[in-house]
């Protein structure tokens, strides 16, 4: 069998900080704990990466360009409920997988330009394309609500998913499982949809919904 290449030393080292940084937080891990990590030397880690903040960088460039495939819309159809389910998954997913971003947002914010920019236009986009799938559902008819309550409902998706995490460490900080607790977060956006959701919509998200409502 033909063997597999050897993982560049480059991609070993996003990959084991995007563990450590997910499982003990970004300001609790040095670049020495990474390198000890990978059993190389701090200086290897350094030819790589001259400091914490360029690994940082390049882990959010990552998760900005697959944030960006989720929040692309749906352009051959009409969106539907189902759409708008799929959305909010592959969104939590995407949160999921890159949630030190999201667990230590307010002091990587305060202390890096380039995520301060950056994420204020991935929130604006949230808000843009959840505000896109509500209008689509109105249009066709599976919603009720006016350009004010679309515009209001898109910004507390938004907010809901952005700090869902922080809010399930918050309830239970001992908690290992805390990825369990994303269907939770998605039936929590979804559930402010139900007062606008027209007829059989509306059945469907409740049919949806229910592996979720004794989460």
């Amino acid at each position: 069998m033909e063997k597999k290449p050897k993982r560049r030393t480059r991609e070993r080292i996003l990959e084991a900080s995007l563990r450590l940084f997910n499982d003990f937080g970004e300001p609790n891990v040095t670049t020495t704990v990474i390198a000890d990590d990978l059993n190389i030397s701090p200086g290897n880690l350094y030819y790589h990466f001259h400091s914490k903040d360029e690994i940082v960088n390049a882990l959010f460039a990552g998760f900005e360009r697959e944030i960006g495939e989720t929040l692309a819309l749906p352009t051959r159809r009409a969106p539907n409920v189902e759409d708008m389910w799929l959305f909010l998954h592959l969104l939590f997913e995407g949160i999921w997988k890159y949630r030190f971003l999201y667990r230590d947002l307010d002091d990587l914010l305060s202390r890096n330009r380039l995520l301060e920019v950056h994420f204020k236009q991935i929130l604006a986009h949230k808000v843009k394309t959840a505000a896109a799938l509500c209008e689509g559902l109105v249009a066709t008819g599976e919603m009720k609500a006016g350009p004010g309550e679309i515009q209001a409902l898109a910004t507390n998706m938004a907010v809901i998913a952005t700090y869902w995490l922080p809010f399930e460490y918050a309830r239970d900080p001992r908690r290992r499982d805390m990825g369990s607790g994303l269907g939770r977060g998605v039936y929590q956006v979804m559930s402010m949809m139900a007062p606008f959701l027209q007829g059989a919509s509306r059945q469907h998200l409740q049919q949806l919904s229910k592996e979720y409502v004794n989460q």
